[in-house]
C-alpha cells in the first residue's frame, strides 16, 4: 500500500501548480493502473479540507463534493472509511467543521459516550454532548 501527504492530495484535487500537479496525477493515476492502493489518513483528510476551505476559498458544497468523490475512488483507502462516511453525513447536515465531526465520530467508535463540548454549534451532532 502506498500514502500520500496532504500536499499531494491538494496538487492533484486543485492542479494550481502544474508541475506538481503532474507529478501528484501520475502518482495516483500509476497506482490506479497497478491496482494498488492509497491510504489517506485521517489528519490527512482533514488536512486537505482545512487547506480547501482556508486556503483556497472552497465552500462547504464544495467541499462535501470533494469528500464524496475521494470516498468514491477505488484507489483511496482510509483509515475508517465507515467512520469517516459517518463523519461525512453529520458535516452535510450542520454547520460544523468536518474534523469535529470526525473526532465525534472516531470516539464514539471507541465505546466512548458522546464527546463532551463547549462548542455550540455541534449540539445537533450526535455524538457530541454540551458541558
Amino acid at each position: 500500500m502506498k500514502a500520500l501527504d496532504t500536499n499531494v492530495l491538494v496538487r492533484y484535487l486543485v492542479q494550481d501548480d502544474p508541475a506538481q500537479g503532474r507529478k501528484a496525477a501520475s502518482f495516483i493515476e500509476g497506482a490506479a493502473t497497478a491496482n494498488e492502493q492509497i491510504l489517506v489518513s485521517n489528519i490527512v483528510l482533514c488536512e486537505t479540507i482545512w487547506v480547501l476551505d482556508s486556503a483556497y476559498g472552497y465552500s462547504k458544497k464544495e467541499i462535501e463534493e470533494v469528500i464524496g468523490k475521494l470516498l468514491l475512488v477505488a484507489t483511496f483507502c482510509f483509515e475508517n472509511k465507515d467512520v469517516i462516511n459517518s463523519a461525512y453525513e453529520d458535516y452535510r447536515s450542520a454547520a460544523v467543521d468536518f474534523a469535529d465531526c470526525l473526532i465525534g465520530r472516531l470516539n464514539a467508535s471507541l465505546g466512548s459516550e458522546p464527546t463532551t463540548t463547549f462548542d455550540l454549534a455541534l449540539r445537533r451532532v450526535p455524538t457530541f454532548q454540551m458541558l
